[in-house]
C-alpha cells in the first residue's frame, strides 16, 4: 500500500496538474528527464550516446527512456530552444507525439539546420518534452461549410 503514497502521487495531490507517468530505463545510462525550474511547461531528455551530426543531416538519438502514458493522455517531444538558436539543432517532426499505447525507447529524430557539425556527448539535454490532454475530433459530415471573414484565403493571404 506505501507505494501508493509515492512523491508522485504526493505532488499530484498537491498540484492537480501533475500527470503520473511510469518510467523504465531500457538503458543503464539512461537519465530521467528533469525540470530545470519549477514552474516550467517542458522536462529536459538526456541522450545516452555521443553524436556529431553534420550539416543537413538527420540522426535518430537515443535516450534510454521508456514511459506508459495514461490514457487521455500524449507527450509531445519539442526541440530545446538555446540549442536551435546557437547550434542549429532541431527536431524533424517538431512537436514529435508519443500516444498512450507506445511502449518503446523514446528517440529523437533530430537534424543539424546550421552550418557547423553540431557534437552532442552522452548525457547532454537535447529535447524537452510536456503531456497534454488529448481530445479526439467528432467529425460531422456537411454539404457546405459556414462563411467566415477569411473566406477561402491560404497561404500568406492575410499579408506579409
Amino acid at each position: 500500500m506505501m507505494r501508493w503514497f509515492n512523491k508522485t502521487r504526493i505532488e499530484a495531490i498537491i498540484n492537480p496538474h501533475t500527470v503520473p507517468v511510469r518510467i523504465e530505463r531500457v538503458d543503464s545510462h539512461a537519465i530521467i528527464p528533469t525540470y530545470a525550474h519549477g514552474d516550467d511547461a517542458c522536462c529536459d531528455l538526456y541522450i545516452i550516446e555521443n553524436y556529431t551530426i553534420r550539416k543537413g543531416e538527420r540522426r535518430l538519438l537515443r535516450t534510454g527512456i521508456a514511459v506508459e502514458i495514461p490514457t487521455g493522455y500524449e507527450i509531445q517531444i519539442r526541440p530545446r530552444s538555446g540549442l536551435a538558436y546557437k547550434q542549429g539543432l532541431s527536431l524533424v517532426n517538431a512537436p514529435g507525439t508519443i500516444d498512450a499505447q507506445y511502449r518503446n525507447e523514446i528517440t529523437l529524430l533530430a537534424i543539424n539546420l546550421g552550418q557547423l557539425p553540431i557534437t552532442l556527448h552522452r548525457g547532454d539535454r537535447a529535447a524537452q518534452m510536456c503531456i497534454k490532454p488529448v481530445y479526439k475530433i467528432e467529425f460531422e459530415e456537411v454539404d457546405k461549410l459556414s462563411d467566415s471573414d477569411r473566406g477561402l484565403g491560404g497561404w500568406g493571404s492575410t499579408g506579409k
